[in-house]
């Protein structure tokens, strides 16, 4: 599942019927004059309806331009689609530089269709700084890099700190256990009028995306490969036990309110509302929740996952695997100036964020949490110089985040989820569910769709 931010503020919807004209500057640049301006083709550029990002996106262009009068960039609006990659990459129309979501990496390096840039990437600034495991979604089984990581997300425990003051509860300790989780849900539930201690989804695949971060926060999975295939691994006890403790929550503790069957649009108004103490998401929630909720940041906390693992997605951007040497180190140049940034970012892009009113300080673009050491601690500082929302209220995520192990979702994940919806849907509307049947029912089902998987 992609949350709110990720291709929607960031980037918007794919841009249909696409044709691309420049057939040299997408696959080759065989019409490219030797020693002129290297050209490159891109993707990722919001579209008008989004005018802030647009001015932003085409400002940084122009800018890029001026400070590399040796590159040229023609930028496209829409991003890859998985779809139609392979009939535009066969048709010469793909972009030199093109966005992916960390899912789609494995697939297109197995299937040779993205550039090796092990050799160019010893030379881009900062590589060394980012996290080796966001690094990794872009290497193959022998360490060769085709792609960076440009913006993540990690799934988090976000929570309503008036209602944990009101609670009796320390706003600025979330829980780092189930245990707590389920202890600090009763007492907000205990305060009455209504107010619900934690939400859940069970509906339209959203369900299966939680289950999955639960199965990742008791340490377990939702598949595993088996050699060449992939198989289900959620029935077993780490799976009963995300599954005991949502049961107990909602039917022993009485702290998941009666209404289910929810998904985020109905959490996400409870909590704009008021009404809910606790739930799990990513970081971008959080503006969604001030801009379309009416909520207030100083409202919101955010906590690192409960548990021993976390979910974990976001996006990068990869090379055309028929783009020249020249290409791909013009696109790499692109890359890196744009979006691994870090001192540009920590001025310049900061700055102007303030100045058009943007939130800033919050742990997703354009100050996503990819690097370790000094840089993100240098990213931290800045955020909190040009700080626009109060940063200490996401610490707790940003230093438990770092502990826990990070997983992506599972292959064919959509209709993985779609099986979990009703595991999530049961135990949560049935008190007598019968946890062993769901899991072996739902196992079975997973299996058959991960057999699909190639």
């Amino acid at each position: 599942m992609r949350t709110d931010r990720f291709r929607t503020t960031t980037a918007l919807a794919l841009a249909t019927g696409l044709v691309v004209g420049l057939t040299a500057a997408c696959s080759g640049g065989a019409d490219q004059q030797a020693g002129g301006p290297v050209t490159i083709t891109i993707d990722g550029q919001p579209p008008q309806t989004q005018p802030f990002d647009r001015k932003i996106f085409d400002a940084d262009v122009a800018a890029f331009e001026k400070a590399h009068p040796d590159i040229k960039v023609t930028a496209h609006e829409g991003f890859m689609d998985p779809k139609t990659f392979s009939a535009k990459l066969a048709g010469g129309q793909l972009e030199d530089v093109f966005y992916v979501y960390f899912t789609d990496p494995a697939n297109l390096i197995a299937r040779h269709q993205a550039a090796d840039i092990t050799d160019y990437v010893k030379d881009v600034p900062h590589v060394s700084d980012i996290q080796p495991a966001l690094l990794d979604v872009f290497k193959d089984a022998q360490g060769h890099v085709y792609g960076l990581p440009t913006a993540n997300y990690s799934m988090g425990l976000l929570y309503n700190r008036t209602l944990f003051t009101k609670a009796g509860l320390d706003p600025d300790k979330p829980p780092t256990t189930w245990d707590d989780v389920r202890t600090d849900a009763k007492k907000i539930a205990d305060l009455g009028n209504n107010t619900v201690g934690f939400a859940d989804y069970s509906a339209n695949n959203q369900g299966g995306w939680h289950f999955t971060a639960w199965m990742y926060a008791e340490g377990g999975d939702i598949a595993k490969k088996d050699g060449s295939t992939w198989k289900a691994d959620f029935d077993n006890a780490k799976g009963k036990a995300a599954l005991q403790t949502l049961h107990d929550m909602r039917w022993t503790d009485n702290s998941m309110g009666s209404k289910q069957l929810l998904q985020i649009e109905d959490v996400q108004r409870m909590m704009g509302a008021g009404q809910l103490g606790m739930y799990l998401a990513a970081p971008d929630n959080i503006p969604t929740l001030v801009n379309q909720f009416k909520g207030n940041y100083s409202d919101y906390g955010l906590g690192a996952m409960p548990g021993t693992g976390t979910l974990i997605g976001g996006e990068g951007y990869m090379i055309n695997p028929k783009a020249t040497p020249a290409q791909i180190k013009a696109g790499l140049t692109w890359i890196q100036w744009k979006y691994l940034n870090p001192e540009r970012v920590n001025s310049e892009v900061l700055n102007t964020y303030k100045e058009q009113g943007q939130p800033v300080g919050l742990p997703v673009p354009p100050v996503p949490d990819l690097y370790t050491g000094t840089v993100r601690d240098q990213q931290q500082a800045a955020k909190e110089k040009y700080a626009t929302v109060p940063v200490s209220n996401y610490k707790p995520y940003l230093d438990g985040a770092q502990k826990l192990k990070g997983s992506l979702e599972p292959p064919n994940a959509q209709q993985v989820y779609a099986i979990l919806d009703t595991v999530m849907s049961t135990v949560l509307t049935n008190k007598d569910a019968n946890f062993d049947q769901l899991l072996s029912d739902a196992s079975q089902k997973v299996n058959s769709v991960l057999a699909t998987v190639k």
